[in-house]
């Protein structure tokens, strides 16, 4: 198989709902639209930020369809893959095939934390029965479960693995895994204030979550830091970096529904029982992105209408 070559930016949208809790599909596809005429070069659905533990398995293929819609054949549309059990995962895989999405992203087993070894088949199923280009998402931090430069290593004869989403918030992991595996796979940085890091180490692209509010201020990150304007790219990097912070939170789906609320280009409706902020800890964001949307640079500002 030829390998996609994946890369820049690839936010991990929110899912987008009514007050009732229901599926915004017209809010959905309308942010989606906004990103991709701001630049980004592909998406995933229903990752952590998209809630997907909230969401049924048919729910979950509803919003791909969405986004496929929504996206019209302009960017490559990747559909998360997150059951509890390998079984459902096969079973969400089929569903979204048939719908024709470009690829998976794959995270562990939600619920059980795999060893090694029960991660490494979980992979090598649901990749082997996608018969897609399929992005391996390691995020020890939340979900416990490490597949390190060596388990990719082990990985590498499956033609289907495209991609490495790393979110192990070690930034000495990029390197590692570029001295184990060479340029096997393509890799994203998934932990949003490490993206300069990650960018200056020779990642491939962003898995961003801030990115769905400011699209293309984060491909122009992107883009500076590909061209080696460095300096440019740290002061853009530095305005975003307090909002980039709240990406990395056990309360990111509340933090960036709010930032898309202040922003515009969103509604806070979220799955209970997740709830809006409120008192101090919502104030202190509010704070937040209204001092950068007071100094937001001008030239890469995202474009909402």
């Amino acid at each position: 198989m030829t390998q996609p070559r994946w890369q820049g930016i690839f936010p991990a949208i929110t899912t987008k709902f009514h007050a009732d809790e229901s599926i915004d599909a017209e809010g959905t596809a309308r942010h989606i639209d906004f990103q991709i005429r701001n630049g980004i070069h592909g998406l995933v659905t229903c990752g952590s930020l998209g809630e997907a533990s909230t969401l049924t398995l048919e729910e979950k293929l509803q919003v791909a369809k969405i986004a496929l819609e929504a996206a019209d054949g302009r960017i490559p549309v990747l559909a998360n893959v997150s059951e509890t059990s390998t079984r459902e995962a096969l079973r969400y895989v089929d569903g979204a095939n048939k719908l024709g999405v470009a690829g998976f992203m794959v995270m562990p087993s939600v619920i059980y934390v795999a060893d090694a070894r029960e991660a490494m088949l979980n992979v090598r199923t649901i990749a082997n029965a996608a018969q897609k280009p399929i992005m391996v998402y390691n995020n020890p931090v939340a979900y416990r479960v490490d597949l390190k430069p060596a388990h990719m290593l082990e990985l590498a004869d499956c033609e289907w693995i495209a991609a490495i989403k790393e979110s192990s918030d070690d930034i000495r992991r990029i390197t590692d895994l570029r001295n184990t595996v060479g340029d096997r796979y393509q890799l994203f940085l998934g932990v949003d204030d490490l993206a300069y890091e990650g960018l200056a180490l020779g990642c491939d692209g962003l898995l961003a979550g801030v990115g769905c509010a400011f699209p293309r201020e984060t491909v122009a990150l992107y883009d500076l830091m590909k061209a080696g304007r460095f300096a440019e790219a740290l002061k853009l990097y530095q305005w975003m970096t307090p909002m980039l912070h709240l990406d990395v939170s056990t309360k990111l789906v509340q933090n960036l529904k709010l930032i898309d609320v202040l922003v515009g280009v969103g509604s806070e409706h979220m799955r209970r029982p997740r709830l809006p902020l409120i008192g101090q800890e919502r104030a202190a964001i509010e704070a937040i992105v209204k001092k950068a949307l007071a100094t937001r640079p001008v030239q890469y500002q995202s474009v909402v209408s």
